[in-house]
C-alpha cells in the first residue's frame, strides 16, 4: 500500500511543478523521463542490490576513515575540552567541517575535482540534452553547495536568461556541500546521506527543468576548469580551505545558537497560550507531504514535523530533532526524512543565494529576488521527489 501512495506522491510532484511552470510548451520531456529513469534505476541500485548496498557502505567507510584522520587535528586543538563519552556540537562536529574543506581545496587545486565534475556535468549534459551550464553546475553543487556553485559560473551569469538563471539557482539549492557531510553523517545514517547526494542533483534537474524550461538555442557555453581554481599553490589551497571551513563552521554554529533560541522562544509562548509546539504545527501542515511520500501513517506527524524544521529553519536545526527520534522509527520514516533533509532548501537560502549573486551581478540579483519563494518551493519539491522515490525501494 505504502508502494502505491509513494507512486500517487511521485505523480503529485511532477502534477504541481507542471502546474506552476511559466513555460509548458518547450518543456524538454525527454530529458525529464531520462532523468527520472536514471534517478529510479539508481535508486533501486543503491538500496536493493548487493554491490549498491555494499558500494555506500565502502563510501561511508572510506568516508568515515577520513574523518577519523580529522579527528587528530581536533584532538590536538581541542583535546581534554571535552568530557569522556559526551559530545560538544562544535567540537565534535562542526569543527570536521574545516579538515573536509581543506581536502576538498586540495583536490580542486590538482584538478581532481574540476575535471571529475566536468565530465560528470558534460556525460549528464549529453544524455539529457540539457545544457552544459545548468548541468556543470547542479552537479558542481552537489559538491561545493549553492554559494560556491554559482561562484564557478559567474562569469555566464551576467548573460543568462531569466529561466537558466531560476535553474541554476534552485538546482544549487537542492543540494549540499560535501564539506559538511562530516557533520551530517554524526546525527543521521550516513548511508542515507551518500543516496540522496546523486539523486538529488537529478530531482533539482527533473523539476527546475519543468518549471522553467530552457531552448535549446540559449545554451552555447564552454565550461573552463580553470575558472573554478583560484589558488596558485598547494599550500594556498591548504590554507584557504582550512580558512573557508572554519567561516562556514562559524556560521553554522551562529545560525544554529540564533534558530534554536528562536525556536525554544516561539515553543514557549505557544505552550502557554495554545499548548502546542511549533514543530507539531509544522506536522501537521506537512502532514499531507509525508503522507504522500509513503510514509507509515503512525509516524506522520513526526516526520512532518521535522521536514517543516527544515524548511522553516534549516536541515541542523531538523537533524538536531530527528537523531533523537531515529531509534523509534521504522527504517521507512528513517530512509525518506533523512533523505529528504540532504539539501539548503530553506528560507534561509534564498537571501544567502541573493547575496552571492548581489556580489556578481547586482541586475540579476533583482530578478532572482523577485522569485525567491517559487525557487524554495520548487527546490522543497526536490525534496520530496528524492524522498519519495528512496521510500518506493525501502
Amino acid at each position: 500500500m505504502s508502494f502505491l501512495i509513494g507512486i500517487v506522491g511521485v505523480l503529485a510532484v511532477f502534477f504541481i511543478v507542471f502546474v506552476i511552470s511559466n513555460d509548458k510548451k518547450n518543456i524538454n520531456y525527454r530529458a525529464v523521463i531520462i532523468m527520472f529513469a536514471l534517478q529510479l534505476a539508481l535508486a533501486w541500485f543503491m538500496l536493493n542490490t548487493n554491490i549498491g548496498e555494499k558500494g555506500i557502505g565502502f563510501i561511508a567507510k572510506v568516508f568515515s576513515h577520513l574523518l577519523s584522520y580529522g579527528n587528530e587535528g581536533i584532538n590536538f586543538v581541542a583535546g581534554g575540552l571535552v568530557p569522556e563519552g559526551k559530545n560538544v556540537f562544535v567540537i565534535n562536529v562542526l569543527m570536521m567541517i574545516i579538515f573536509i574543506s581543506t581536502i576538498l581545496n586540495v583536490l580542486t587545486y590538482t584538478r581532481i575535482l574540476p575535471l571529475a565534475i566536468k565530465w560528470i556535468g558534460g556525460g549528464l549534459a549529453k544524455i539529457t540534452g540539457l545544457p552544459m551550464l545548468e548541468s556543470f553546475s547542479a552537479v558542481n553543487s552537489m559538491i561545493f553547495g549553492d554559494t560556491a556553485a554559482l561562484i564557478a559560473v559567474k562569469s555566464f551569469i551576467p548573460k543568462l536568461s531569466n529561466n537558466r538563471l531560476f535553474i541554476l539557482c534552485t538546482a544549487s539549492m537542492t543540494s549540499v556541500s560535501v564539506s559538511i557531510i562530516g557533520a551530517y553523517m554524526a546525527m543521521i545514517p550516513a548511508e542515507y546521506v551518500f543516496i540522496a547526494l546523486p539523486l538529488n542533483v537529478l530531482s533539482g534537474l527533473i523539476v527546475t527543468s519543468i518549471a522553467a524550461p530552457v531552448k535549446k538555442e540559449e545554451a552555447k557555453e564552454s565550461i573552463q576548469v580553470k575558472d573554478m581554481i583560484k589558488e596558485t599553490s598547494l599550500f594556498e589551497a591548504i590554507g584557504n580551505g582550512a580558512i573557508d571551513g572554519g567561516r562556514v563552521a562559524v556560521i553554522v554554529a551562529a545560525i544554529l545558537v540564533a534558530y534554536v533560541g528562536l525556536l525554544a522562544l516561539v515553543n514557549g509562548i505557544l505552550m502557554n497560550t495554545v499548548g502546542v509546539t511549533f514543530q507539531t504545527i509544522l506536522g501537521y501542515i506537512f502532514y499531507p507531504i509525508s503522507f504522500l511520500m509513503g510514509i507509515p501513517h503512525h509516524e506522520l506527524l513526526k516526520a512532518g514535523s521535522i521536514m517543516g524544521t527544515k524548511v522553516a529553519a534549516n536541515e541542523f536545526v531538523a537533524m538536531l530533532d530527528f537523531m533523537k527520534m531515529i531509534p523509534h522509527l521504522s527504517e521507512k520514516t528513517v530512509a525518506i526524512v533523512s533523505t529528504f533533509l540532504i539539501s539548503f532548501a530553506n528560507f534561509a537560502s534564498i537571501g544567502i543565494i541573493g547575496g552571492t549573486l548581489q556580489a556578481i551581478d547586482s541586475k540579476q540579483s533583482s530578478i532572482a529576488a523577485k522569485f525567491g519563494l517559487k525557487m524554495l518551493f520548487v527546490a522543497t519539491l526536490a525534496s520530496v521527489l528524492t524522498g519519495t522515490i528512496v521510500g518506493l525501494f525501502v
